[in-house]
């Protein structure tokens, strides 16, 4: 399962494996009480993208496209991810952004979902 949580929100046990997928540290945020079991922030999205999002240069929609087209280029780190998740069980995904519902994590969650619907469908193709 993986889940999304803001990094400053507490840790809890239900989190699982705790990931940061911000290409910047927490501001204010220590190490200890942020809790971070791995720091990807290669997976994050580009300064560029970054910058013009937070910079309102760019709205929702277009964020979302432009990075689901770097993820495209990504598919090691997204792998990463995967395994992660068939390793541990439960993810969460972190993330610094004050916005909840617009943010890299909710767009990783949606790909890392409808990659794992894709690949059942496949598989219940082969055995039908």
């Amino acid at each position: 399962m993986i889940r999304v949580k803001r990094v400053y929100e507490p840790p809890a046990k239900e989190d699982g494996w705790r990931v940061l997928v911000d290409r910047l540290w927490p501001r204010g945020l220590t190490k200890e009480k942020a809790r971070v079991d791995t720091w990807l922030k290669e997976i994050a999205p580009s300064d560029a993208l970054r910058k013009k999002f937070h910079q309102e240069k760019l709205e929702w929609p277009e964020f979302e496209k432009a990075y689901r087209a770097e993820l495209k280029k990504k598919e090691a780190e997204l792998k990463t991810l995967k395994d992660m998740e068939k390793e541990r069980g439960t993810v969460t995904l972190l993330f610094g952004a004050k916005d909840p519902e617009h943010n890299q994590a909710v767009v990783l969650v949606s790909l890392l979902k409808r990659s794992r619907s894709k690949s059942a469908s496949a598989r219940r193709r082969q055995a039908g």
